[in-house]
């Protein structure tokens, strides 16, 4: 997998990288693996953020984060450009959150939006 020194579209912030590393050494994920970020039709909003481990395909960009393989469709982003990733682990809230500056309208769960 090339990977682009560039950096990527998406800033993570320690607790969400320290999840990270944590998700991605407790799955024992296989080589060729990475983590995907990006959007997908659906949610409350219109659209729903993307972020699991998958296998890179053709219309991907590859960056590195923090030591971990991280792919974007191309496509995606438009739509998550300068969005800072987060991992809450509160009474409230656990899990990530996403701080998207593209997004013009959010749902309460902060887990999908409208551009």
């Amino acid at each position: 997998m090339e990977v682009i020194t560039e950096k990527p579209p998406v800033n993570f912030t320690s607790t969400a990288l320290e999840e990270l590393h944590r998700l991605y050494e407790s799955l024992e994920l296989k080589e060729e693996s990475a983590l995907r970020i990006g959007v997908k039709g659906g949610g409350c909003s219109g659209m729903s953020y993307l972020l699991a481990f998958d296998k890179p395909e053709e219309n991907d960009k590859f960056y590195e984060v923090d030591g971990i393989p991280v792919v974007m469709n191309k496509a995606h982003v438009m739509y998550v450009l300068g969005m800072e990733v987060d991992w809450e682990n509160g009474l409230a809230n656990r899990g990530f959150s996403f701080n998207n500056p593209n997004a013009s309208d959010t749902c309460g769960c902060g887990q999908s939006f409208s551009v």
